[in-house]
């Protein structure tokens, strides 16, 4: 190849690049490896509000009023975060209802509405 040849296949090379790289369309490559990564982030999420009102009802069941509360709360600040399905919406209402019957020491209503969130958290879709 002569010194001219090679200028010319350097110079036609880069032109290249840059038009494929500023004509190809970026965002669904990128963009959807950040909606699975929110997803399952979700998904955790509502997982994690699962156990800890599974533990609130536990606590109920055996009448620890107070402890039903603090896993109450936590799967409560958990479900805040899980975004907005209607069943997440049902299932935030019921943890709080467990919560003000939990403070208000009736470990038995507490536990049914702990007993409901499990139900609707396991809903979220």
């Amino acid at each position: 190849m002569t010194r001219q040849n090679t200028r010319r296949a350097v110079v036609l090379t880069g032109v290249l690049a840059t038009v494929l790289t500023t004509s190809l369309p970026l965002q669904p490559t990128f963009g959807e490896g950040g909606a699975r990564r929110d997803n399952v982030r979700q998904e955790q999420v509502v997982k994690d509000a699962i156990k800890h009102a599974m533990e609130a009802v536990d606590h109920g069941k055996q009448g620890h009023a107070e402890k039903l509360v603090t896993s109450a709360e936590a799967s409560l600040q958990l479900a805040l975060k899980g975004g907005k399905d209607p069943h997440m919406a049902d299932a935030i209402a019921n943890l709080k209802e467990a919560i003000e019957h939990g403070k208000a020491g009736h470990a038995d209503v507490a536990t049914k509405h702990g007993e409901d969130a499990v139900t609707h958290l396991s809903q979220v879709k």
